[in-house]
């Protein structure tokens, strides 16, 4: 867990770093995200490479050990991938999501100030 978070911070803390370059939001992850790929990759192989002897392990107490192990191995693999793909596309529909919420409070700040004038509207046929 400690792994997946560290990744994905790193992720959304480029991509952050990057937008207050002045790059869009799609640019900026864009650069992101084979900035970080290499750094994320490494952490999860190593993690995935200390597991291995241990699940490998025959001999005493392997049949503790090698269940945890596997585990392990397939729990960093899985989230080494949701890390790479999800986390980008989830921070993208959350910016557009943000986005629109403050479009709209502004808006609504604008029209309260008498500088915008209320949409009209819409007409039901």
């Amino acid at each position: 867990m400690g792994i997946v978070k560290k990744n994905s911070i790193l992720l959304v803390d480029f991509t952050n770093e990057q937008r207050r370059k002045g790059l869009g939001l799609r640019e900026a992850l864009l650069e992101a995200c084979p900035v970080r790929l290499r750094p994320i990759l490494m952490t999860s192989a190593a993690t995935i490479a200390g597991a291995v002897p241990e699940a490998l392990a025959k001999g005493a107490g392997s049949e503790l050990m090698v269940p945890m192990a596997v585990t392990i191995i397939g729990g960093v693999f899985l989230s080494t991938l949701l890390t790479l793909f999800v986390v980008p596309c989830f921070y993208e529909l959350m910016n557009t999501i943000e986005k629109s919420r403050h479009d709209a409070e502004l808006r609504e700040a604008l029209t309260e100030l008498g500088e915008l004038r209320p949409e009209p509207a819409a007409v039901a046929h």
